[in-house]
């Protein structure tokens, strides 16, 4: 049995068709306390297509995880979603508003058509059940098929994410096995229903570089198989050039900065995604004794306490006085959008 593979119904819809499998529009999260609520996720509007990766970038306190876990619907209160549209296209290519979805229609999406890799699998796996009946126990929730069917499927699986010795493995407990190995279970489990969209959370944080170049490695083949699309939320840049199409750069709960990986790269444009590239270490460059690397001034804008205009302003260093006015969205390239007013002359 091969269990990893998009199913027919998936691939006759996806076919020829150029539709994004999820659009955020405009999404907006609010957060209440103490009487008042603030924004933590405010606007953001990005496109995911079948066969492609999305890198969600940003330092810590963005609004990547939220937006990751509004996507899914597992805010918890005093979190809600306070305005926009998150469209799915399904498997039956139809297009629905998973922000207005019923928690009963919720769970036949989530771990179904929209799987999800946490960022921690320790704390994200059930100690008290061996990692084999954790993946079956996924796949007997969306699938008419029996306990041993889902045993073996289950085995197949961690053969599948290149766990050796599979099925001894599927009878060990979360702890008995390495931090590479849980993040492997975990991702056999996000993909058990051969989902058409995956949402990987930091993925790879925990990881030591060896694990997870193989991680990112097993992701792209993994992909290419099941041709579904991946949002992929990390603060690594470096595993961005590695498996992204697409990087939306997000700071203070918005989208800053979007364009082709390549594009990004070659030629960022806002002052925010210049100073996190610029702090990346040069592996080419000649050593230089006591060379420090740059770093970006300041602090994380608090999203209870956002500037009045652009949200990266109290850190720029290109800051005038007009940057204390929102900031439109401008057109650097093709397919290169940027919120910033001085992109232009910088």
């Amino acid at each position: 049995m091969t269990a990893l593979r998009a199913p027919p119904e998936a691939r006759a819809a996806d076919a020829g068709s150029p539709e994004p499998v999820l659009s955020l529009r405009k999404l907006a999260v609010e957060f209440a306390t103490q009487g008042r609520s603030f924004r933590a996720v405010d606007g953001v509007t990005l496109d995911v297509f079948r066969g492609r990766t999305v890198a969600l970038v940003g330092e810590s306190g963005s609004g990547k995880s939220v937006t990751i876990q509004s996507i899914m619907r597992l805010l918890k209160s005093p979190a809600r979603i306070a305005g926009g549209e998150i469209l799915f296209r399904g498997r039956d290519g139809r297009r629905r508003d998973l922000a207005q979805l019923d928690e009963r229609d919720m769970r036949s999406i989530r771990g179904n058509e929209i799987g999800l890799i946490f960022q921690e699998p320790m704390t994200s796996l059930n100690p008290l059940l061996k990692v084999g009946a954790q993946i079956a126990q996924a796949i007997r929730l969306h699938r008419p098929v029996s306990a041993r069917e889902a045993d073996a499927e289950a085995v197949t699986l961690l053969r599948q994410v290149e766990i050796a010795e599979a099925a001894a493995r599927a009878t060990e407990y979360p702890h008995q096995l390495s931090g590479g190995m849980r993040q492997r279970v975990m991702i056999a489990m996000a993909l058990a229903c051969s989902p058409v969209l995956l949402l990987a959370d930091e993925p790879t944080t925990a990881l030591d570089v060896t694990v997870q170049a193989q991680i990112l490695r097993l992701l792209r083949t993994l992909q290419e198989q099941l041709g579904m699309g991946v949002l992929f939320v990390t603060h690594n840049l470096g595993v961005v050039a590695e498996i992204a199409d697409r990087v939306e750069v997000m700071y203070g709960g918005q989208i800053i900065e979007s364009a082709p990986v390549d594009g990004l790269f070659d030629r960022p444009v806002h002052p925010y995604t210049r100073a996190l590239l610029a702090s990346l270490p040069d592996a080419d460059a000649p050593h230089v004794p006591r060379r420090r690397l740059a770093v970006v001034p300041g602090q994380v804008v608090d999203p209870r306490h956002v500037p009045p205009g652009c949200r990266f302003e109290p850190r720029c260093n290109f800051a005038i006085g007009e940057c204390r006015t929102p900031p439109p969205v401008a057109q650097a390239a093709e397919s290169h959008e940027v919120r910033c007013l001085r992109w232009s002359v910088l």
